[in-house]
């Protein structure tokens, strides 16, 4: 390469940081290379735990925060802040390529601007299936993105159907995995103290609202609520996303308060959650968390309701739907549910090299501005 590439991350929630942040810190360590790492969405919000502070002790040399948060908190006007907020910063720092992941709102503002803007984009895990709005907009982004760092071959050949072409494709595996395995990790004793968690034995509450089913969130959050409570186990539970719909999770969540059996955080460091994913009895929800991370540890899951309802699912995932009873008898036979490390194909942890060494590749500094559609011939 001729000159430094300005690289230019997005991030608007601990869980995309934590798919970026080993692709951040190869680069920062890259003198080919400047960083530049745009925070907004929930990392801002206290109720969620200011999440700011986390990137901010990463020590990243740029980071510039932008809060998004609308009070009509509805999605659309979410997404027409972060546009605004996002074009301005790209109109600052001009760079060569914009680095997005997943299906959040704040991804597909990031997809638009640059796309708009004539700047290269690259999508972080495009190409996989889950439900409700969050594939509409993974979707999305995919035809609004020049490249693609996919996790598996599944994903890569979806992007084909799709009409995306196959030298735009890179498969890298999923970022978060060269975390996990990590010989980085803090300890679980310095974890438990860290967060004061003095379970011997803990299960992991992760459930996020269903922005299609948001009329029906507030029964479903008090009946899931109501099945912890019914059992004799400890939890640590973790706050939702701030989709709409979380308001309901978040009220349900202070029946739980002042309960022995339970400790609720508005979020968790990303290290110090796989730490404490790892050693857990099981995990509860409809977290992504539980299709793709707990089966590389072997955790127990039990899956709920309809958001995960077309990701790749483990064999060994306890699938239930909304109903009290039918969570309960879950939650009573999950101590019998023995679960097996996976050899699903979302990469060996080597993921951050991967990236860099496309992005050291003058191929992909020559995929062209102009997208073509590439038809498959049935």
């Amino acid at each position: 390469m001729n000159k430094t590439k300005k690289i230019l991350f997005l991030t608007g929630t601990r869980a995309d940081f934590g798919k970026i942040k080993s692709l951040i810190s190869i680069l920062e360590n890259n003198q080919e290379f400047e960083v530049f790492v745009f925070v907004t969405g929930m990392h801002l919000q206290k109720e969620y735990g200011y999440t700011l502070i986390e990137i901010e002790r990463c020590n990243f040399k740029n980071v510039h925060a932008f809060e998004n948060h609308t009070h009509e908190t509805t999605m659309d006007l979410t997404l027409a802040k972060t546009i605004e907020g996002f074009s301005s910063y790209c109109k600052q720092i001009n760079p060569d390529l914009i680095v997005i992941h997943g299906d959040r709102v704040e991804t597909l503002a990031g997809a638009i601007v640059g796309s708009l803007n004539n700047i290269l984009v690259a999508h972080i895990e495009g190409g996989e299936l889950s439900g409700t709005v969050d594939e509409l907009i993974r979707h999305s982004v995919t035809k609004l993105s020049h490249i693609h760092f996919v996790s598996n071959d599944e994903a890569a050949k979806r992007l084909l159907q799709m009409g995306e072409i196959k030298s735009s494709i890179f498969t890298v595996g999923s970022p978060d995995i060269d975390i996990m395995f990590s010989d980085n990790l803090p300890t679980l004793e310095s974890v438990k103290e860290y967060y004061q968690i003095d379970f011997d034995q803990y299960a992991i509450v992760m459930f996020h609202p269903v922005t299609t089913e948001t009329k029906q969130m507030k029964q479903y959050a008090e009946d899931f609520v109501e099945s912890l409570l019914a059992v004799n186990e400890n939890f640590v539970v973790i706050y939702p996303n701030n989709d709409l719909g979380s308001k309901y999770i978040i009220e349900a969540y202070q029946k739980l308060k002042g309960n022995p059996n339970f400790r609720i955080f508005p979020s968790l460091r990303f290290e110090y959650f796989l730490v404490l994913l790892k050693k857990a009895k099981f995990i509860i929800g409809n977290s992504s968390a539980g299709i793709r991370e707990a089966p590389y540890y072997g955790i127990p899951i039990i899956n709920i309701g309809t958001r995960q309802q077309n990701r790749s699912l483990n064999a060994d995932i306890i699938n239930v739907d909304y109903q009290k009873q039918n969570i309960l008898d879950a939650l009573c036979s999950i101590s019998e549910h023995k679960q097996s490390q996976t050899d699903n194909d979302f990469g060996k942890g080597n993921s951050a090299e991967l990236f860099l060494n496309s992005l050291l590749s003058t191929k992909i500094w020559e995929i062209s501005h102009q997208k073509q559609f590439k038809n498959i011939n049935f």
